[in-house]
């Protein structure tokens, strides 16, 4: 008998087959549900989309603060499961954190009240509140869905790859392949 090492090669999954694994997984869904939901009472209460006793808006919601409001909860839900079934690694991730945030925000200031916003009112005034910071926030919600679509599939992508820098692969995920 030979006793030289034997050594195994294990085929690595295709970027396809692991990411159709990853949204395969129930835990993926219920995270992006729960995400979205979540985005919709966050952005929705404070921006007084959902009436509530507790915040108001001067200037009534408008249709394009819902579009954006509703687009917007079920990247932030897609981001988020993309968390839930493999976290990200330290080594890369500034760059998506920064798209989040930034998408993040933008939303709130996209979706407020422009007379209500402490920020604007003390850049712009009341007028300037309403003659120029409204009529681009349609444009500001634009630029935060573009973040938050950029960050997905910065996030898909990793998740495809197999990242060798991110955490390992779920066991679900290998034994699949």
């Amino acid at each position: 008998m030979n006793d030289a090492p034997v050594m195994a090669i294990v085929a690595r999954p295709s970027a396809g087959a692991t990411l159709l694994a990853f949204i395969r997984m129930p835990r993926f869904w219920a995270a992006a549900l729960g995400g979205a939901l979540l985005t919709l009472l966050v952005l929705g209460l404070p921006s007084a989309i959902i009436p509530n006793p507790v915040f108001g808006r001067t200037v009534p919601v408008r249709p394009s603060d819902v579009a954006i409001w509703l687009a917007s909860a079920p990247l932030f839900g897609l981001v988020l499961a993309t968390y839930a079934v493999r976290p990200h690694s330290s080594d890369h991730a500034r760059g998506e954190e920064v798209r989040l945030g930034l998408g993040g925000i933008a939303v709130f200031f996209a979706i407020g009240c422009p007379v209500c916003n402490k920020l604007v009112l003390l850049a712009l005034g009341t007028s300037g509140a309403l003659t120029i910071f409204a009529p681009i926030q349609p444009i500001i919600g634009i630029v935060s869905l573009v973040f938050l679509v950029a960050t997905l599939a910065y996030r898909l992508r990793q998740l495809a790859r197999g990242c060798d820098r991110c955490t390992a692969l779920p066991q679900a995920v290998v034994s699949d392949t």
